[in-house]
């Protein structure tokens, strides 16, 4: 049972009425009787929301910001027409708006409740169930009941940085010779002879050929294919500080995104695995055609564990899977003590067999602070910040001495950049 404002409005009509007309202990008893009878008649009239079934229909999936909206069906079994308000249970970070709605269903028949979302955050999100309140004629009072109605909508990765791949695709194009002349460069396939011109390195001569001919020839390369690239996403608590409006983790996944797309488009075979103290997730083996459905299948469900990176971990895991010279790409951060204590003893044993890239999700604010100095506050958040970028430099050098190459920029840049990393070693035959 729900008692309704209108049961609030008769309840202070009756101290009036005791005050003005009948101040007495009758007039007390009068009143309530009166208020009584009306909850009482609005329960006995209102329709039993136990008669009632509800069917949600499948939400299926989104993109973190795009809308969506849940469905459900109410059928009305009983033999009185239901006015009601329905309350649908969504979690909050699912964004529902008018949870609370009217409802009018007529015996036999039903109705349809449609709920807007809006993701606030990625993952799997859950709805509970429906919430009726059946009002009597009166409107003083109602019958409540909540009925079972689970749902849940996979809110996926925005992958916002895939306005970058058409640009980094016509340079993998250049890079692949089909619009440039093949480079030639340490690890890359013999593609073919052509004639030498000035300029050419006078090591790509072919003197066989040379000598066949009495011409001098020399070969072309290209940039090899089917590749190893192993993305590895650290969910560790560093993965949970927000940097902007989202958490490092989700920003590390859009990089990874549009790296694999254009590896992927690239002859070469993507993995990934998401690591803290364990392993979170693994993709391995992938065709082209699935491979960003199952790397998008595969973060949905990921959050930021609040331990401590165990890179020991992650090592084993490739040292168990990588028998060739592939390209390691560590997406974590460059805090000192993380970095220092957790991957640096390790990463040395990655640099001898492959190929390691570090990137990291640089806060913008950090920049911003350092260059406003208008009061005596922002002096001290500037030093502040010139400290923190100084020891982010510092990281990046001592990765660096170790064989990793380091991209650190901001959310919106690190995927571009990470990419543009790729195809520079790609260029430069290093993978």
């Amino acid at each position: 049972m729900a008692l309704t404002g209108r049961c609030a409005l008769l309840a202070l009509l009756g101290v009036g009425w005791v005050a003005l007309v009948q101040p007495s202990v009758a007039g007390v008893g009068v009143w309530l009787l009166v208020l009584a009878t009306a909850i009482a008649l609005d329960l006995l009239l209102a329709a039993s929301p136990g008669r009632l079934t509800v069917t949600r229909a499948a939400t299926g999936s989104v993109r973190l910001g795009e809308p969506t909206s849940s469905e459900l069906t109410v059928l009305n079994s009983g033999r009185r027409r239901l006015r009601a308000l329905v309350r649908d249970a969504w979690q909050p970070s699912a964004g529902a708006s008018d949870v609370r709605q009217r409802l009018d269903v007529p015996a036999g028949e039903r109705r349809r409740v449609s709920t807007a979302l809006l993701a606030r955050r990625r993952g799997d999100l859950r709805a509970d169930r429906l919430t009726v309140r059946s009002l009597g004629p009166l409107r003083v009072a109602a019958r409540q009941r909540s009925i079972a109605t689970p749902g849940r909508l996979r809110v996926l990765p925005p992958f916002t940085s895939r306005k970058h791949l058409p640009s980094r695709l016509a340079r993998l194009r250049e890079i692949d010779g089909r619009s440039s002349v093949n480079v030639r460069g340490q690890g890359t396939e013999f593609d073919s002879l052509r004639d030498y011109v000035a300029g050419d390195d006078v090591r790509s001569i072919d003197w066989r050929a040379t000598a066949r001919r009495s011409e001098v020839l020399v070969r072309t390369w290209r940039p090899e294919r089917d590749r190893r690239v192993v993305l590895v996403l650290d969910t560790s608590r560093t993965a949970a500080a927000r940097v902007g409006d989202e958490p490092r983790l989700d920003a590390a996944m859009d990089a990874a995104l549009l790296l694999a797309a254009l590896a992927s488009r690239a002859g070469d075979r993507v993995d990934l695995i998401a690591v803290d103290r364990r392993l979170r997730a693994r993709v391995e083996g992938a065709g082209a055609s699935s491979l960003l459905s199952a790397l998008v299948s595969a973060m949905v469900p990921l959050q930021a564990e609040l331990v401590e990176a165990d890179w020991s971990v992650a090592v084993g895991a490739i040292a168990g899977r990588l028998t060739q010279r592939s390209l390691v790409v560590l997406l974590t951060s460059l805090d000192s003590a993380v970095v220092e204590e957790g991957l640096l003893p390790v990463l040395g044993q990655l640099t001898r067999r492959h190929q390691v890239v570090v990137a990291s999700v640089a806060d913008p604010e950090i920049e911003r602070m350092s260059r406003v100095r208008t009061s005596a506050e922002d002096v001290y958040a500037a030093a502040a910040a010139e400290r923190t970028r100084l020891e982010r430099e510092r990281v990046a050098r001592l990765l660096g001495r170790l064989g990793a190459d380091v991209v650190d920029a901001s959310p919106v840049d690190l995927p571009p950049r990470l990419a543009d990393r790729y195809l520079e070693l790609k260029a430069a035959g290093r993978l």
